[in-house]
């Protein structure tokens, strides 16, 4: 049942409860069918409302330090498998609170914080983040196994031997990938990692694992979990952040206005891609809009879109549509709940958009909107 948009705020970002747990019935699937942990990366994806949905799937969340971890313990129930690129001495011992797993980026804060582990009455597993130095990922910006990157420990500074007191390995470099990029990833791993998997007890592999995507290979997927572990004999974790939310909800504009300057023209919204859709201007890349076309179409009116900040460059461009555009006008910009509601700001003061969910049975249901207060007190 398509989302009725007619009592809907704008802007708004709505999830869709059934598809989401259309992926979460296949991020369950692949958990039980390979054996192994799968967990919500809250970095992905972290709409609490729907929490207790989630729940009913996995059990689970990654966090990236205190906050997240926290968020997981309040509103998952759980502890979380906590990694961060550096920790800090104030945050430390409550970050250890809240989580099961505590993972280090380097040797330095392994050795400055592991004290503090073993003598926390909290029972928290120790690993360590490495870098295979492989990854297929295009976008400088997501690959964290790029030349220089500061993410994850080198074999070569490990000469051979697993450091006391880790549990396990944590390595990352996939990013909206497919099964063959994890089979190639691993290749790389077991060659940079293999002689320290035997004295570990678990493995995590890190994020980009998009199972929930059109196309995917589930039954390859689960192959290569399941040989893995016969090989090894070790505990699997994947986090994915994008496959839990991969197309299941929207963000619904407004036009505002209409300009043509120089033969472009643009429609003027009440959402800002600086602050509300940043990854299309970051990684960049186009989102898809409800009921246009993608590829613009010479025949056809044809629009660039612009943001309602004072930034220049808050617009992305172009698509084409069966009618002219009016003031009034709705833009629905499709896929719009992994990594884009984790990432917004109150950038410029503009109106951040409302968070709604829609369920089929029930129809709209408005969780959260924002105003002034909101804008104010981040900025104190």
């Amino acid at each position: 049942m398509a989302i009725n948009y007619t009592n809907v705020p704008s802007p708004c970002y709505i999830i869709d409860e059934a598809l989401l747990r259309r992926n979460l019935q296949i991020i369950s699937s692949v958990s039980k069918a390979a054996d192994v942990e799968i967990i919500l990366a809250f970095k992905g994806f972290a709409l609490w409302n729907v929490f207790p949905i989630v729940k009913e799937y996995i059990s689970g969340a990654a966090a990236s330090g205190l906050h997240e971890a926290r968020l997981a313990f309040e509103e998952m129930k759980c502890k979380a498998h906590t990694f961060s690129a550096a920790y800090n001495d104030v945050d430390f011992d409550e970050t250890l609170t809240y989580s099961s797993y505590v993972t280090f980026n380097s040797i330095n804060q392994l050795q400055r914080f592991l004290p503090r582990v073993q003598q926390s009455k909290e029972r928290v597993s120790v690993g360590l983040r490495v870098n295979h130095e492989f990854s297929e990922v295009e976008t400088s910006l997501y690959n964290p196994c790029a030349p220089g990157s500061r993410l994850g420990v080198l074999a070569s500074q490990l000469n051979g031997k697993l450091p006391e007191g880790v549990d396990g390995l944590h390595f990352h470099s996939l990013c909206e990938s497919y099964p063959t990029d994890l089979e190639n990833a691993l290749t790389a791993f077991e060659h940079k990692f293999g002689n320290l998997i035997s004295q570990v007890k678990w493995v995590n592999f890190g994020g980009g694992h998009l199972m929930t995507r059109q196309g995917y290979d589930i039954e390859h997927l689960v192959r290569i979990l399941r040989n893995f572990k016969q090989k090894y004999n070790v505990h699997v974790i994947l986090e994915p952040g994008s496959a839990f939310a991969w197309e299941t909800g929207v963000l619904v504009s407004t036009v505002l206005d209409i300009v043509d300057n120089n033969g472009i023209t643009t429609a003027i919204l009440d959402v800002s891609f600086t602050g509300h859709m940043p990854d299309c201007l970051e990684m960049p890349y186009k989102p898809r809009i409800e009921g246009s076309y993608f590829n613009p179409i010479a025949e056809k009116p044809t629009y660039r879109m612009g943001g309602n900040s004072c930034l220049a460059g808050d617009y992305v461009g172009d698509w084409s549509f069966d009618n002219p555009l009016k003031v009034g006008d709705k833009i629905v910009f499709e896929d719009m709940i992994h990594y884009t509601m984790v990432k917004t700001t109150f950038f410029n003061g503009v109106q951040h958009p409302s968070i709604g969910v829609w369920n089929n049975n029930t129809g709209f249901r408005l969780v959260r909107k924002f105003g002034f207060s909101d804008y104010k007190n981040k900025l104190s």
